[in-house]
């Protein structure tokens, strides 16, 4: 049905791949592509031999003109870029430049300013539009499935949703004193920003990590949730009917957050260059190199993931409450793909938006966070492809 190039070589691609070949009646050809080309032959080596074709290559992602080759050299019908947020803007230019249709996990975010908007891949609507080809934006878990989820929510269950929390929680050990699940460097800017949450009309700004409530999940027990600023609030803020308000909850262990702490008060998670012996270095991408790698994490990680949307709205005029979530087991990930459920539950919802693009169900001219399409299909293949869905009709709200 279609051909499919996947820019990156990482945990997350990984899974992508892994996922790709178990639908070769969609995905015929894939090229994968890295900085480092060897990351590529090792996934290829794994699962060649199947129906789906692999090939290989290495591609700078930062380099327009280099991804405008390997494109018009492949010519795939969607590029699915897992490679990092900072590189979103020129994966989507090379795509305008070449014809080629767009998905992505995380939003673009600056290399130098700790900032989480989509204003800069927004911009890009009429482009794509005028372009005739689609660009879908953070077709991960959250943001991806939570925005899904939400759309889900608005079709079936509610004339109007006022409020959604949204939970990303994370019972796993991987046995380290202190290690990153996904990309450190996203990770730890990621939770060293401020709080931020959306209430009528307006977003409003809380000091790192200063919110905080208990949350009893599913399958994982109660657990300490943190108020952040996750991308998702922007898009939903605009596209769910009648929302008031939005926040993103994670969970963190107090032995994670005293060493977030101290790496914090040394000056280890900074984004601002330094001089070390006659070199610039940053000192935050200095920490990620000393970190264990998150693809390393796999084998070790025992635990389960409860990520879900908690909804209160009404409906025929009155009012209801609706919990929809997913409970993901970091071995059970790994013994089927290799990765641990934080990578997993990243890439199966990449891959889903990639087979609905190429089986024509999500495919429009323009720019599209996931809310924006049916979300029954993509619900139908969660359950099909490893992440099935749970509801609960009568859930306990978040203060």
């Amino acid at each position: 049905m279609g051909k499919a190039l996947i820019i990156g070589a990482g945990g997350v691609a990984s899974v992508v791949v892994h996922k790709c070949v178990q639908v070769p009646d969609v995905f015929e050809e894939i090229c994968i592509a890295s900085r480092t080309k060897s990351k590529c032959d090792a996934l290829k080596e794994k699962l060649d031999g199947g129906r789906t074709k692999i090939q290989t290559a290495q591609v700078d992602a930062d380099n327009v003109d280099e991804l405008v080759e390997l494109i018009n050299s492949f010519k795939p019908n969607i590029v699915i870029n897992v490679a990092l947020p900072y590189q979103d803007l020129t994966i989507m230019d090379a795509c305008l430049a070449t014809g080629v249709h767009y998905l992505d996990t995380a939003n673009y975010e600056p290399l130098d300013t700790a900032k989480f908007e989509y204003k800069w891949q927004w911009a890009y609507r009429e482009k794509f539009e005028q372009a005739g080809l689609t660009a879908i934006l953070g077709c991960g878990f959250d943001p991806g499935v939570t925005g899904v989820f939400s759309a889900y929510a608005q079709k079936h269950y509610f004339d109007e949703i006022h409020t959604i929390d949204i939970v990303d929680a994370n019972a796993g050990d991987h046995g380290y004193p202190f290690a990153t699940n996904f990309n450190p460097e996203i990770n730890i800017r990621e939770i060293t920003a401020n709080g931020r949450y959306w209430e009528n009309g307006e977003f409003i700004e809380t000091p790192p990590l200063s919110e905080k409530r208990v949350y009893d999940l599913p399958e994982i027990g109660p657990k300490d949730v943190y108020l952040l600023y996750h991308e998702e609030l922007e898009s939903l803020a605009q596209n769910i009917k009648g929302i008031k308000k939005i926040r993103f909850w994670m969970t963190f262990s107090e032995k994670y957050l005293t060493h977030l702490k101290v790496l914090e008060n040394v000056g280890m998670t900074s984004i601002e260059p330094i001089n070390f012996e006659g070199q610039e270095i940053v000192p935050l991408q200095f920490l990620k190199a000393v970190l264990p790698d998150p693809a390393s994490l796999g084998p070790r990680t025992k635990g389960k993931t409860n990520i879900g949307c908690i909804f209160q709205g009404t409906k025929d005029g009155e009012e209801k409450k609706y919990y929809v979530y997913n409970v993901s087991d970091h071995q059970e990930c790994y013994r089927e793909v290799g990765s641990q459920a934080i990578s997993y539950t990243t890439g199966v919802p990449a891959m889903i938006g990639a087979m609905l693009f190429l089986k024509g169900e999500w495919k429009k001219p323009g720019v599209y966070n996931v809310e924006e399409f049916n979300p029954d299909p993509f619900m139908e293949a969660l359950n099909e492809y490893g992440l099935p869905w749970q509801e609960d009709f009568n859930p306990e709200l978040i203060d």
